[in-house]
């Protein structure tokens, strides 16, 4: 159960007329940050090494200086402690920011997430406007406590939001509505985009609603559904495979919970054959449910089995030639739609 109620509710895209500018994925997160302090001083932020070093990726870079060490605040390394303290600020009418330094290190405050931010307003009707930064993926040569995408465990949980930017502009504006959420909102960012895509992000409110999927890219012959990094590899997939003739359409999910079922539903209705790719590794994560509900909903207008392409169920290796055989990447998702186009 969430709460869903009165002027926080997300329901449309709002774009000012001021025009876009060209960030990094990770220049976007820091102005949808930016913006959202300069416009509401209930917004703070809260983390480890983000004030005065300016984030272990630099994400918070130069925003102590601006806001000062009432709204940007070092806590120690304490994820449990700092997320209670998140939780508690939103009762007082706050709308906290909390900076996990690894997706990996969010299993400290587990308990503070799921078991008080995800309950509380089915217990006692106590909205829990949080939102707790997570930086995920491998492909950074970075390990297997450093590398993890372990948005799965909070899709599960009832009383959570999950949201997980492919692009500049969709990290911009998830953010910005994520705050502005009134509940309990796991923000995924991929470590492995920070630097390497840039692109088009509108100024000022341009609020990308939660829930809601992106066509990515249109086609007709088979559907490719991913999320975050994976998106990226799928849109070049699909560019290799235009060129064998073939169209491929591209679904990103964007919203992990609540998932846009309609748009799930839409693409394999379209296109008969449905190819589903996540970073994370294969056992429940989220592409058994986006493939649970195309069985359930979709069956009859299939024409091939619903294909996943995940990571294995192991560990993120070190060895960057074991790390690129780990990871989902363009050539395996080439390899997975032309068999399953050939159906």
């Amino acid at each position: 159960m969430t709460w869903d109620q009165g002027l926080h509710k997300t329901t449309t895209t709002i774009t000012d007329e001021q025009g876009t500018r060209e960030l990094t994925y990770l220049e976007a997160i820091r102005a949808a940050l930016r913006y959202e302090m300069q416009r509401d001083l209930r917004v703070l932020i809260m983390g480890e090494d983000i004030g005065v070093y300016g984030g272990a990726f630099k994400v918070t870079q130069g925003l102590i200086e601006e806001f000062g060490e009432d709204q940007v605040i070092d806590t120690p390394m304490t994820e449990l402690a700092m997320i209670y303290a998140a939780i508690g600020m939103s009762f007082e009418g706050f709308l906290p920011v909390v900076e996990m330094q690894f997706a990996d290190f969010i299993s400290t405050g587990f308990d503070a997430i799921v078991q008080f931010a995800a309950t509380n307003h089915f217990r006692w009707r106590q909205p829990v406007p949080i939102t707790i930064r997570a930086p995920g993926g491998g492909g950074l040569r970075a390990g297997p406590f450093h590398s993890q995408s372990n948005e799965a465990w909070f899709v599960h949980t009832p009383g959570l939001k999950v949201v997980a930017p492919a692009t500049p502009a969709d990290a911009y504006g998830l953010l910005l509505s994520a705050i502005r959420d009134p509940n309990p909102v796991i923000y995924y960012e991929t470590k492995y985009l920070y630097r390497s895509l840039k692109g088009p992000v509108p100024e000022g409110e341009s609020l990308v609603p939660i829930g809601q999927a992106a066509l990515r890219r249109s086609g007709e012959e088979l559907s490719i559904i991913a999320y975050g990094a994976m998106v990226q590899e799928a849109l070049q997939a699909a560019i290799i495979l235009e060129r064998e003739g073939h169209s491929v359409e591209v679904l990103d999910l964007r919203t992990l919970k609540p998932l846009d079922e309609a748009a799930i539903l839409a693409t394999v209705q379209k296109t008969g054959k449905v190819l589903i790719v996540h970073e994370a590794n294969r056992t429940c994560g989220v592409g058994g449910e986006v493939a649970a509900i195309i069985a359930e909903r979709a069956f009859e207008y299939l024409d091939g089995p619903i294909t996943r392409l995940a990571a294995p169920d192991t560990p993120v290796p070190y060895s960057p030639p074991l790390e690129d055989a780990y990871r989902p990447n363009a050539a395996k998702i080439l390899a997975a739609a032309r068999e399953l186009l050939a159906y």
